[in-house]
């Protein structure tokens, strides 16, 4: 089990062929009896499948960085094919039964569950999916926003089942060809910095982050350091953002909380005897807002 922070990520017993289709009515029981026979029939090409799918994923820039995410997770970043990635190949694997949909909202989370059933091998995984539903207040989400995190738990899910199916040199691939597609040509140092400042422009323009915060959020030192590795990274991180897997506060958290609390240190060492029984006061600054709060 993988528990990240306002999510879990569980793979449940994997259900057999005979637990699936036990769970349909008749029409449906009759239409998987012909897709396994189709299957069956024509049986897919896995080279054809890496090279569609190593196509379709080069096709242009915004395809192939929609295909990887970047989360903070413990002080470091983890990588990875994105559920977009798991679509295309999806679609190129063939004879194959993917969905995720939620099976159960509680109090504080939200559960979906991902399948995936190769319908040629008869093989089939399952995902279940835990996604937090309670705000940094305390309070529940609204029912808008609980739809929204039950997509986002449907992506989640929907990706490790089809990852969980689908052999991992055809994913590696395809997802190594994005990547290597992203980063463009850095043969030279002046296209490397191009990029590197088109990347660092991208999160101080889009998220108000800076360019310090961005050198740490590849963990070096100066902006010299980044490289095509980072770069590509940022670009991770970028789309994990714009789909909702991470927020910035999330991504910013580790980096922002030593600042938040040396600010609160210098507030509380602020004159303390002169603001003894002051209620109102500014952390920024230390300054009392109301002189009348001050000892005589």
């Amino acid at each position: 089990m993988e528990e990240i922070k306002d999510y879990e990520v569980l793979q449940v017993s994997t259900p057999t062929p005979t637990e699936l289709i036990g769970s349909l009515d008749r029409a449906e029981r009759a239409n998987i009896d012909i897709q396994v026979s189709t299957a069956k029939q024509y049986p897919r090409s896995i080279s054809r499948c890496a090279n569609n799918a190593v196509a379709i994923v080069t096709m242009d820039k915004e395809t192939a960085q929609s295909c990887g995410y970047a989360l903070p997770r413990g002080g470091k970043p983890i990588t990875g094919p994105s559920v977009h990635l798991a679509k295309i190949i999806a679609q190129q694997y063939g004879n194959l039964r993917a969905e995720a949909k939620v099976v159960e909202i509680t109090d504080k989370q939200v559960v979906s569950r991902g399948t995936a059933w190769d319908l040629e091998n008869n093989f089939a995984v399952a995902f279940e999916v835990r996604r937090s539903i309670i705000g940094k207040s305390g309070n529940r989400f609204s029912d808008d926003m609980i739809t929204v995190t039950g997509n986002a738990a449907n992506s989640i899910a929907f990706r490790n089942a089809v990852f969980g199916v689908v052999p991992k040199s055809i994913t590696d691939k395809a997802y190594k060809a994005a990547q290597h597609l992203i980063t463009g040509d850095l043969s030279d140092e002046e296209k490397l910095i191009k990029r590197r400042d088109g990347a660092i422009k991208h999160f101080t323009d889009t998220y108000g982050i800076s360019e310090e915060e961005v050198i740490k959020l590849c963990g070096k030192h100066t902006v010299n350091q980044i490289q095509a590795d980072e770069i590509a990274l940022l670009l991770g991180f970028a789309q994990s953002l714009k789909d909702g897997d991470t927020t910035v506060e999330e991504l910013m958290a580790p980096f922002r909380k030593s600042k938040a609390k040396t600010k609160s240190a210098s507030a509380k060492s602020f004159d303390e005897d002169a603001v003894e029984n002051a209620e109102v006061v500014d952390i920024e600054t230390g300054e009392v807002k109301d002189e009348t709060l001050f000892n005589k």
